[in-house]
């Protein structure tokens, strides 16, 4: 317990330290506006791209690693619907905001806890992971608000360009085929690149913590405590059970637990607004999440033999 309590501090920290740059206004709201930018279209991809590029990917086998978490977000997906259906039924918008709450994850806190506790090759499964979760996630979730959100207006082509574009996949799928067909970097090109994934992990951390919107959880509400009891007690314990029932072990296994375990994405609020959930909800969601995430994360690594 320990141990995992000091691995996960570092990372809680950084994300308090970035929302006390906020309350501060240091060094100003433009900068947090371009710094996050930059480190999602250029530092998380170079991270990406550095670390499977020079990984060794022996011995991985990703088909139920990857079947674990899949079969995790459509059991939830169905338990969602049939609760709003026959035991509580949510207001279209709320509801949308109670399934980005319950299956989106965090990426920069995916990436810097796994790299914090499992090093390179948990970054490697976490890598590995991402390149499918992400557009499948992305999929379930307008699918979801093209069924329940009454005011949504989806554009199928500007969707898919989205995913097709979205930098954290292009990085894992250009570290993947330089691994996999042998293909080294040009030496000063992945020096160059180690030193901008090096900024990656703490510039994520600090935004995370400058998205941070605690004015928005002082109403507690069935449908944030929904969220939360789901996305931060229930996923983590289904994946794992799956995963050990598809036969996942070890450090792939470990990975797995801490995917379940994330807080949702910051990106659920700006789907929310596009197409039409509950952004006060939404809010109150991802910040809660993330506060509450350091303690729930500890306690069920710890719980759970991985």
């Amino acid at each position: 317990m320990q141990n995992i309590i000091e691995a996960l501090l570092p990372v809680f920290f950084l994300i308090l330290l970035g929302y006390f740059f906020k309350r501060i206004k240091f060094p100003n709201e433009e900068f947090w506006v371009s710094s996050d930018k930059f480190t999602y279209y250029i530092l998380f991809p170079s991270l990406l791209i550095y670390k499977l590029s020079t990984a060794s990917l022996d011995g991985i086998n990703g088909f139920n690693f990857i079947l674990s978490a899949f079969l995790t977000m459509v059991i939830l997906t169905i338990a969602l619907m049939l609760f709003n259906k026959f035991i509580k039924k949510f207001k279209g918008d709320s509801f949308t905001s109670i399934y980005q709450g319950s299956i989106r994850f965090n990426t920069y806190v995916f990436l810097a806890l796994v790299d914090a506790i499992f090093g390179d090759k948990g970054l490697v499964l976490a890598a590995l992971l991402m390149t499918f979760m992400i557009p499948l996630i992305n999929i379930f979730c307008i699918s979801i608000f093209s069924v329940y959100a009454t005011n949504s207006k989806i554009d199928i082509k500007s969707f898919t360009l989205s995913i097709v574009k979205n930098p954290l996949i292009m990085g894992c799928l250009v570290g993947g085929f330089l691994n996999f067909f042998g293909i080294s970097l040009f030496t000063p090109l992945e020096k160059t690149l180690g030193i901008l994934s090096s900024a990656a992990l703490p510039l994520g951390l600090l935004s995370v913590g400058v998205g941070l919107h605690l004015s928005q959880i002082k109403e507690a509400k069935l449908e944030l405590i929904l969220a939360l009891l789901i996305k931060l007690i229930i996923y983590p314990f289904i994946i794992y059970l799956i995963g050990v029932y598809l036969g996942v072990q070890g450090l792939a296994l470990a990975v797995l637990v801490v995917f379940g375990s994330m807080p949702t994405a910051p990106s659920s609020y700006i789907l929310a607004r596009q197409l039409g959930g509950d952004l006060k909800l939404m809010s109150a969601i991802i910040t809660l999440e993330i506060l509450l995430s350091i303690i729930s994360i500890a306690v069920i690594l710890s719980i759970i033999t991985v």
